[in-house]
């Protein structure tokens, strides 16, 4: 946790009166551009959170497009018309801030996301978690921030590359490497292998194929630790919930989906923004039984059949009717049909009291 003055090499988050967002790492003698001017990190180092500071002018030859100057011939008011005296409020960039800004070479879970797989995950200091697929860094920062230094995150990167690019992050966000990661390169199953038996009270997997790892993750998890999985797709979500069951080592797993939508709220004008945050990905969870025990399993219905599809060869051999029924029974249906009869005398009973014809039609029990 940092406190006190703004010193050089960390980032902050400049927000504009519009709540436009900057966030930059303050370099001594570096600048921050703006569409209003520069910010000089000289005026901000050493000042408290929470100032304001002001953007300094200059001629607008950033406006100008470089890549093709040519389009701005006609607009001359863009490198000729002077700017700043634009005002910023700075302060350190809340971590979910932070990893929407630090720099990435994959696509990071949004903070919704995130916030759900701290909790839902159960995940709290001083556990020893392991993650599958650092990415950018995004999920690895909030772990390492819920384990804290009294616990271990260990973090499995399949690509070097994004190894680097999320240890460049971590660094630059505590200001040093964490002690307490411990960031390894491979694939899941060579290094889990590596790894001691029933060791890690929580696992997080954003992979490709979830479903082919769960060996050596309930070798590697203690009974009773808790699997998260993060998927993006409805057939990556298939897979892995059918490769739970079809295991017997994990309780029935949990499936949610987490959409958020900001407000406006200014004066009596307080209504939904018209744009949100929809699906991005599922989150799955499911618990590790111990080894040779079985988990309870809720028993199918006989009259549901939620696994044949309709087009096989299996659902030509069987009676077509009751697969296009099975989402109802016999038995209910025929309590639908007393009721709607019932229903129909009354409204008869009630037409001829009044002298009109009746037009009843009896439905067939």
């Amino acid at each position: 946790m940092r406190r006190g003055p703004l010193t050089a090499g960390e980032k902050v988050q400049f927000t504009d009166r519009r709540g436009k967002m900057i966030t930059d790492q303050l370099v001594p003698g570096g600048s921050t551009q703006t569409e209003h001017g520069l910010i000089l990190h000289d005026e901000v180092i050493g000042s408290s959170e929470g100032t304001v500071v002001t953007t300094v002018h200059a001629k607008r030859d950033a406006q100008v497009n470089q890549v093709h100057p040519e389009r701005d011939v006609n607009k001359p008011w863009k490198s000729a018309r002077a700017i700043g005296g634009w005002e910023y409020a700075v302060m350190r960039p809340r971590l979910a801030d932070y990893v929407l800004s630090m720099p990435r070479g994959a696509q990071i879970m949004y903070p919704k996301d995130i916030a759900q797989v701290l909790s839902l995950g159960d995940i709290r200091r001083g556990m020893r978690v392991l993650e599958s697929g650092a990415g950018s860094g995004a999920m690895s920062l909030h772990l390492l921030d819920a384990v804290g230094e009294d616990g271990n995150l260990t973090t499995i990167e399949l690509r070097p590359q994004f190894a680097h690019v999320a240890e460049a992050n971590a660094t630059v966000y505590y200001g040093h490497k964490p002690s307490w990661w411990d960031l390894r390169v491979g694939d899941f199953d060579s290094v889990a292998a590596t790894l001691p038996e029933h060791w890690f009270d929580r696992i997080m997997l954003d992979m490709l194929d979830p479903w082919n790892r769960l060996e050596q993750a309930h070798r590697v998890i203690a009974p009773g630790g808790v699997l998260v999985a993060y998927v993006t797709t409805t057939t990556q979500l298939s897979r892995l919930a059918e490769a739970l069951r079809d295991s017997a080592q994990w309780t029935e797993p949990q499936v949610t989906e987490t959409l958020e939508r900001t407000w406006k709220v200014q004066g009596l004008a307080v209504r939904p923004d018209h744009t949100m945050v929809g699906h991005t990905g599922f989150l799955l969870v499911s618990r590790a039984m111990a080894d040779g025990v079985e988990p309870l399993r809720k028993r199918d219905r006989a009259t549901k059949d939620t696994y044949t599809d309709v087009d096989s060869q299996d659902a030509e051999a069987r009676d077509l009717a009751e697969l296009e029924l099975r989402d109802i029974s016999d038995r209910k249906l025929g309590k639908v049909i007393r009721d709607l009869d019932r229903q129909v005398a009354a409204a008869d009973a009630a037409r001829s009291s009044r002298g009109e014809e009746s037009g009843t039609t009896t439905l067939d029990a």
